[in-house]
């Protein structure tokens, strides 16, 4: 498997209707990059092996809060999954090979796994970008408990979320209703893409950094920012003429920006007023 044709499964898999995108699946075509030898159907299958022993350790009444009980004893007493607080930013966390292999992951991540697992025992979860840490909750809309995948399947409620947030900011922090919302697919899939592009940049690898930013925009196209930092990107990397297009159509959509001044002044230097 070469990188352009993990490029093209992710870009084929989110062109669909976002309900009917796999998220796990997709998760696999961007770890495809890293590992060209990935085979996603291993991965998959291992869900499906996981979800089975799982189901066998369910009570017959299923209430949300024994089943959220059942589903963190098995994953992280009985498998061992756990937060990776010593390397948060050790790029493996966001692959999903990875994460299965290590036990290890980020919020996001985990919660991933989490959420694939409980699809397949009929017990849905949505994701929950909540600001600074990503939480999942179950899919009924009548019941306000939140997951941390992060920190062993920690179960909160909106006072303790309102709680991590002031531990996360170290500041007192107002919880607005939007904190807790649902998230699509698509939204998570762009927030795992954000995760490695910034530990790529850190890390000065701006190859990755860009083939991140390349994906963000195949699932939000368009996206400022993010046309803002392929261009830069590119123009580190010496690709002047891609540059020069995405740094013109930063502009366009957003001339009153704050950085509009510098952008203007990368143009003039790449011979473009």
């Amino acid at each position: 498997m070469n990188i352009s044709s993990a490029r093209q499964y992710f870009y084929q898999e989110v062109q669909q209707p976002d309900e009917q995108i796999d998220l796990a699946r997709t998760a696999l075509y961007i770890a495809q990059e890293e590992y060209p030898d990935l085979d996603p159907e291993e991965y998959l299958n291992a869900f499906d092996t996981m979800a089975a022993e799982l189901e066998e350790r369910l009570p017959v009444e299923r209430y949300p809060l024994r089943v959220i009980q059942n589903i963190n004893k098995y994953l992280y007493t009985d498998l061992g999954f756990t937060g990776n607080k010593q390397e948060y930013y050790d790029p493996r966390n966001s692959f999903l090979n990875d994460v299965i292999d290590r036990r290890l992951g980020i919020p996001i991540s985990l919660a991933l796994v989490y959420i694939e697992i409980a699809r397949r025992v009929d017990f849905p979860m949505v994701g929950i970008g909540m600001p600074g840490h990503f939480l999942i909750r179950p899919d009924l809309s009548d019941i306000e408990i939140f997951v941390d995948a992060f920190n062993d399947g920690e179960i909160l409620f909106p006072q303790d979320c309102q709680e991590k947030l002031t531990q996360i900011y170290q500041h007192p922090v107002t919880l607005q209703p939007e904190f807790l919302a649902a998230v699509t697919n698509k939204q998570i899939l762009a927030r795992m893409l954000t995760n490695l592009k910034y530990i790529y940049l850190n890390q000065k690898e701006l190859e990755k950094a860009l083939a991140a930013v390349e994906r963000i925009l195949l699932l939000f196209p368009g996206f400022a920012l993010e046309v803002r930092d392929r261009g830069l990107l590119c123009y580190q990397l010496g690709r002047f003429s891609q540059a020069a297009t995405d740094l013109e159509t930063y502009l366009t959509q957003t001339p009153e920006a704050q950085d509009a001044y510098i952008i203007r002044r990368l143009l003039t230097q790449l011979g473009r007023n």
